[in-house]
């Protein structure tokens, strides 16, 4: 029987410094894998360094560093190495902030079936997505933060205690305190930047609060052009920043300098002695650069550009600079993405607004053509009608003998008549021998008057209802006349000229209702139309009654007007429709359904505001709004 060679197996590190914990995890997973075992994350660490296991499990509560700050170390040491963290942790946030930190995963305690499984599952690739990372890596760094705040406090009580480690503490004390600046000022440039939404003032205060807070000689960021040829400088620091953008600087997307090959490989770049360095692009902006890094910046795999910093000092920058340069650089890329999508989404909107408008206008613009060919049509017929009836009493007229007229005035008439119908090609024997043949009842109502006056009257309300329609149109467009206009001396003129049976209108005008800045012919158009739909809508209400209340508005820039009434309501469906032109409910009763349409672009020209509460069978209620003459 053969044995199977153990180096076969994956190896899989467990960081844990509870003996049972480690024993629990060994029993389940010996059978399949080489389990390696730390009980102190400083060992855990180099065993990891010497061994490159496949698979770390970590749990999160260890002596010396947290769970989540070893992952991180873990994550730079072997990137490619997948991390899981294990822990009874149940807190809000506590594996978004694992995930943050650098694991792949999350496994709960205690421990249950599904935790070989689970193992394997990410040894072959399993990866937990995280939601919204930016605001959790921004809550693991304020965990950060807080743990290297703890550590001080207590390195400053040892201090106190221990005189004879004073030089090795103030030593481990000022980089702690260095160490927490740099990722506090990461964590608040990263705060700060991702709620600037305008590009350039993003850009600028990024390199500006880069060079003030860490002290460097410069900062600059560059973003890639559309064609992804160049790497443009869109923000630079100080006056050799500015000089760089008047002559509009710009890097080819090459590895011949550290911008294009970070921006290439999406890896930083890192010169501590720039002299030396062949792949740096020599500019005479900055002539006494002696370190630089640069830091690509990519969101979703895709590279935005790069972040420049530059110092005058050789080896400027330590692990903890590059560490929370590294973090601030991811997320100032999502503050730039965010910066332009937002630009893209403005941009979409203001496009889909234009195409709006144009679809309202043209829909407009078909909906009065269709309304005044509706109207225009009876016209025709009803002229053409006329045109008949007047031949056929022409006819009659020509009958007529002039001779035996005694008024010499009606002679004359009668004798015009005939030679302008002859005059005209109208054949007055024709006609008369046509209407010989009709039958009685037909020829009486040819010649009928009250039908010749219904078609004029058809006519005339036709061509009433077009100029109706054009007022609708046009009214709200003219140039307009401000003043100062009494609403409740003008609104009582308008319902006593409306003609409305006594006590239907019912008005109610407060002391102190100022006089309102507008044009007082539109705005009696308003409350004309508002008043006249009341009235009409009520035409099946048993005691109709229409209130109208004046006073100054809660905002005291406005005076208020409400026009309610108590009739049958407008149902929630069609509170939207009434606003738009055309939109009518009288169907064939006349409405030509712009009454609403042009009340409300009076209103909203005037700076004012109207808005409706309505419910079925509990009447209307409308509220205008109007700026208050100052």
């Amino acid at each position: 029987m053969n044995t199977p060679n153990p180096r076969k197996f994956p190896q899989i590190l467990y960081i844990e410094d509870s003996d049972e914990s480690r024993a629990l995890v060994r029993r389940l997973l010996s059978n399949k894998y080489v389990v390696l075992e730390a009980a102190d994350p400083l060992d855990g660490l180099q065993l990891a360094e010497e061994t490159n296991p496949s698979l770390i499990l970590l749990d999160h509560n260890l002596p010396h560093m947290s769970g989540s700050e070893a992952a991180t170390r873990l994550r730079k040491m072997l990137p490619n190495t997948p991390i899981v963290i294990v822990s009874a942790d149940t807190s809000p946030g506590a594996r978004e902030r694992a995930l943050a930190a650098g694991a792949v995963g999350f496994i709960s305690k205690p421990i249950d079936d599904d935790f070989e499984s689970l193992v394997d599952a990410y040894l072959h690739g399993r990866v937990e997505k995280l939601e919204h990372a930016e605001i959790h890596l921004q809550a693991y760094q304020q965990e950060l933060v807080e743990r290297l705040e703890g550590n001080i406090r207590q390195l400053s009580s040892a201090l106190e205690k221990n005189k004879h480690l004073l030089q090795q503490n103030e030593s481990m004390f000022a980089m702690l305190d260095r160490r927490h600046r740099l990722l506090e000022t990461a964590a608040r440039v990263g705060q700060m930047v991702t709620s600037i939404l305008d590009m350039d003032v993003l850009l600028k205060h990024t390199v500006n609060i880069i060079c003030s807070e860490y002290h460097f000689y410069y900062s600059g960021i560059f973003l890639v052009s559309e064609d992804r040829q160049w790497a443009v400088l869109r923000a630079g620091f100080a006056a050799a920043g500015r000089k760089m953008m008047e002559q509009n600087y710009r890097l080819p997307v090459d590895d011949k300098s550290m911008i294009g090959s970070s921006i290439l490989s999406q890896e930083a770049k890192i010169a501590l002695d720039a002299v030396g360095e062949e792949s740096r692009f020599k500019n005479p902006f900055l002539p006494n650069t002696r370190s630089e890094m640069a830091l690509p910046l990519v969101v979703n795999s895709v590279a935005l550009g790069a972040l420049t910093v530059q110092s005058d000092q050789l080896n400027a920058f330590s692990e903890d600079d590059i560490t929370s340069l590294l973090a601030m650089a991811e997320q100032v890329a999502i503050a730039i993405n965010n910066a332009q999508l937002m630009y893209k989404l403005e941009d979409a909107n203001a496009e889909l607004l234009r195409t709006k408008t144009f679809e309202a206008i043209a829909t407009a613009t078909g909906e009065a053509i269709h309304w005044v060919g509706n109207k225009a049509a009876p016209i025709p017929g009803s002229v053409k009608r006329v045109r008949e009836d007047l031949g056929y009493l022409l006819a009659l007229v020509g009958q007529i003998n002039e001779s035996a007229l005694e008024n010499e005035s009606l002679r004359a008439a009668v004798q015009t008549v005939k030679e302008e119908a002859d005059a005209l090609g109208i054949d007055l024997n024709k006609v008369l021998a046509e209407m010989s043949a009709m039958k009685p009842n037909r020829l009486q109502a040819l010649v009928s008057v009250e039908s010749l006056m219904e078609d004029l009257d058809i006519a005339e309300n036709s061509a009433v209802t077009i100029l109706n329609i054009k007022e609708g149109l046009i009214g709200p467009a003219r140039q307009r006349n401000d003043a100062a206009v009494s609403l409740s001396e003008m609104i009582t003129t308008t319902v006593q000229e409306m003609g409305l049976p006594d006590g239907v209108v019912e008005l109610n005008w407060a002391e102190d209702m100022p006089a309102a800045h507008v044009d007082a012919r539109q705005v009696e158009q308003v409350f004309n139309n508002l008043i006249k739909n009341a009235w009409e809508a009520m035409g099946a209400t048993s005691a109709p009654k229409i209130f109208v209340h004046g006073r100054r508005d809660d905002n005291p820039n406005f005076v208020l007007v409400t026009v309610k009434d108590n009739g049958p309501g407008i149902s929630k469906e069609i509170q939207e429709k009434i606003w738009v032109s055309f939109f009518t409910t009288k169907g064939g009763s006349g409405g030509t359904g712009l009454g609403l349409s042009s009340v409300m672009q009076i209103v909203n020209q005037h700076g004012g505001r109207i808005n409706l509460e309505s419910e079925v069978g509990k009447g209307a209620t409308f509220f205008v709004r109007l700026p208050v003459e100052k």
